[in-house]
């Protein structure tokens, strides 16, 4: 993989990931890392750098017109570009998931997966990126929507919650089958501390969320481009060894809190 500023497509054959490293940019590399674990599918990949905005650029958005990673550019069947998380995942495994290892043949377990799917796509991950943004990245610190995300991500918690009481994954039959929903939902339960939220509070949650790490492709996938500071486990290790980190964190909850406090938030899901 080329450490210089992507300009274009570097392949000539199979699938090349243009991503960065974000939840919905792990959703992309986490599946190909388990397709080539499970199949031998390799891919490339070329980091696009957001805080440059190559997103941006003419030669990205040919790709992906809405100019946000990730996207895919599958060599092996004419160029054909896929962009958005959700998108690459039903794609990939359609195409290159015979055996169903990630995905499912049962018709109402292909419709529980696209719902569970659906669901992060238009409520969990815009809720928490409205979360991260005004918990943790604003510019100025304003009450009411520091309260209103950061409680309505914990609103969206207590439902996956509650699906995973008596199960160990999203979808399938019994207690579940590890799949693309749980892709879908993984990356943005893996940095909900830098969103202010408590994993530990919601208790079935967290050991899915353990389960689903503990895979080596959600390792390697994780590490595409390079390993996030954002994510749980890194989060909890600074929270341990770096006083001025814990400081500032326990400023931040103060803060939060103190937004809740002020506009009477209870928490309640659904």
């Amino acid at each position: 993989m080329s450490s210089e500023k992507p300009t274009g497509l570097i392949a000539k054959s199979g699938i090349e990931l243009l991503t960065w490293g974000t939840p919905n940019g792990h959703k992309a590399s986490i599946i190909l890392e388990e397709l080539k674990e499970a199949y031998g599918k390799d891919y490339v990949w070329q980091g696009i750098n957001i805080g440059q905005n190559i997103q941006k650029e003419p030669w990205f958005t040919k790709f992906s017109p809405n100019g946000r990673i990730p996207a895919i550019v599958d060599h092996d069947r004419n160029q054909f570009a896929v962009f958005e998380g959700l998108s690459i995942l039903t794609y990939l495994t359609r195409h290159y998931d015979p055996e169903h290892k990630f995905s499912f043949t049962d018709p109402d377990d292909i419709s529980l997966a696209e719902q569970w799917m659906a669901w992060q796509h238009g409520g969990l991950g815009p809720m928490q990126g409205q979360a991260n943004h005004f918990y943790r990245l604003a510019k100025e610190r304003i009450p009411y929507p520091t309260q209103r995300y950061v409680g309505e991500t914990e609103r969206l918690y207590g439902i996956l919650d509650q699906r995973l009481k008596d199960r160990d994954y999203l979808v399938g039959a019994g207690n579940g089958k590890y799949s693309i929903a749980d892709i879908a939902n993984f990356g943005w339960v893996n940095i909900c501390y830098f969103s202010g939220v408590d994993l530990a509070k919601f208790p079935n949650l967290e050991k899915w969320w353990g389960r689903v790490s503990a895979r080596s492709a959600v390792k390697k996938g994780l590490s595409v481009p390079s390993e996030s500071k954002f994510g749980n486990a890194t989060y909890q290790k600074r929270l341990k060894e770096d006083k001025e980190f814990r400081e500032n964190e326990e400023k931040l909850k103060d803060l939060a809190d103190k937004a809740k406090a002020q506009y009477s938030y209870k928490y309640s899901s659904p």
